[in-house]
């Protein structure tokens, strides 16, 4: 039987109950590793750990209002390492925010709710999917 690969989740949200609550579910259900960050700025200083997917709060300033925000942190992370996905996260429901993180390359963008881990799930889930077939892709395209 083949095992799934686990994968690599760095989880970024000045909310530490929020933060907290959320490596719980994926540590409970998902095959994964997990780094927490409780700023963009320490996100970004770990980024040679490769994670596969970054899940980044969209503000980041609620404990440290000198911390950079969420968008400038998505921003760093596409300068540095534009081949890992990141999910932006935010309890504003607002399309307003959810185009300009769309704007600056974020994968998705998921508001904080009752939904939101299942939604991140299947982000995930489809991250990994578009990885694979480009993996196949470039195997094939290789051998012609």
């Amino acid at each position: 039987m083949k095992q799934e690969k686990i994968i690599k989740l760095f989880l970024v949200d000045d909310d530490p109950l929020f933060l907290k609550s959320l490596e719980i579910e994926f540590l409970q259900n998902g095959n994964c590793t997990i780094e927490t960050f409780t700023t963009g700025e320490l996100c970004i200083e770990n980024l040679s750990h490769n994670p596969d997917v970054i899940i980044l709060d969209y503000h980041l300033d609620g404990i440290d209002k000198t911390a950079i925000n969420g968008i400038d942190t998505l921003d760093k992370i596409n300068l540095s390492h534009p081949q890992i996905p990141v999910i932006m996260l935010s309890s504003q429901d607002s399309i307003e925010v959810a185009v300009n993180c769309m704007h600056h390359q974020a994968f998705d963008y998921i508001v904080k709710s009752e939904t939101a881990f299942m939604r991140l799930q299947k982000a995930i889930k489809t991250i990994l999917h578009y990885k694979k077939m480009e993996k196949q892709l470039n195997w094939y395209m290789e051998r012609m």
